[in-house]
């Protein structure tokens, strides 16, 4: 493949690649408490009420679920040729941001407070999603945002998060490392806010040094939406979006959901980039890929699920339990 047909790869908006036999596919998946933005799905509790359970088991069920759901809708997508944004496998959940903030907006879409069981949670979900067999995953599961992302949400494309060493380990990268050691998850997603003055999603340190060789994580990096744009706009690391490109492929980012991957073949005329390093990580997308069953000669044990799955009587009353086992009653018995 050129320079250029490499970089397409690159993006969440994935064109087909004939000559090559890879097929159109969009990277951009929700499905915190259930397949969302598709039409017809269960909807479970949110994450912070699911975290109320303190239940594992329960967890790994609802995952579980989404991801049926999820390859039930997939399937009738293939059919129809439907390769839009919202239709794939590549699930960008969970998230296990800390919710330490009450005044963070996104704290319901967390497992709250707690690094424990937000790490015991996320690896239930996690198992839950992609399944048990490896080399046939039934979804892919991404755990966000990476990382010492919790509010303030209208400065986070700006934002310098500050943290020492112990709190960054201690608080924010515990549950991350769990979610890769114990539960392998396939994705990470890096957060818009820098760490200690680097772009979460250009971070030679969380990256490279921490995500790869500290805690041994062999899947793929996407960047969250339009931040590797924001080197340049926001943070003012880079000039340019060549420059904000190449930091984020240089540093470990595989996927850019956002544009400013169209930029690196001319940051690779400029000699900012290197065609092995756009490689590689056109190789670990194409890997994922590969092992979700969509190319032809590697079908997935998954593709004969049907749409009747979808809202099906007994996912519905998995949900209602999940709501049930998340209230926590207060009894006063001493009449205070």
């Amino acid at each position: 493949l050129s320079i250029e047909e490499q970089a397409m790869l690159l993006k969440y908006e994935s064109p087909a690649i004939p000559k090559a036999g890879i097929p159109e596919y969009n990277w951009w998946n929700e499905a915190l408490h259930g397949v969302a933005r598709a039409g017809t799905a269960t909807v479970f509790p949110v994450p912070i009420a699911m975290a109320a359970s303190f239940d594992e088991e329960l967890v790994k069920e609802i995952g579980d679920c989404i991801s049926t759901e999820g390859r039930a809708k997939y399937n009738g997508f293939q059919r129809e040729k439907d390769y839009d944004i919202y239709k794939g496998l590549t699930y960008w959940s969970p998230n296990i941001n800390i919710f330490r903030d009450p005044r963070w907006g996104r704290g319901h879409e967390t497992y709250g407070e707690d690094p424990y069981l937000t790490g015991k949670l996320g690896c239930a979900y996690i198992r839950g999603l992609q399944g048990p067999d490896r080399d046939h995953p039934k979804a892919a599961a991404c755990a966000k945002h990476f990382a010492v992302h919790s509010g303030p949400e209208a400065l986070r494309h700006e934002f310098d998060a500050k943290v020492s060493r112990h709190d960054l380990y201690d608080t924010y990268l515990y549950a991350f490392k769990r979610c890769v050691k114990d539960a392998g998850v396939e994705a990470v997603m890096g957060a818009y806010n820098r760490v200690n003055g680097e772009p979460a999603c250009g971070s030679r340190t969380l990256l490279k040094n921490i995500l790869r060789d500290e805690f041994g994580f062999e899947g793929h990096v996407v960047s969250d939406c339009w931040a590797i744009n924001d080197f340049h706009l926001h943070h003012h690391v880079t000039g340019i979006a060549e420059e904000s490109a190449a930091m984020a492929v240089n540093n470990g980012c595989d996927l850019n959901c956002g544009n400013a991957f169209l930029h690196l073949p001319k940051a690779y005329e400029m000699g900012l980039v290197s065609e092995e390093a756009i490689t590689e990580a056109v190789e670990r997308l194409m890997e994922i890929r590969i092992r979700l069953g969509m190319m032809e000669d590697y079908p997935s044990p998954y593709a004969d699920i049907s749409y009747e799955k979808v809202e099906c009587k007994e996912h519905v009353a998995l949900s209602l339990e999940a709501a049930e086992r998340s209230l926590v009653l207060l009894k006063n018995k001493d009449n205070y």
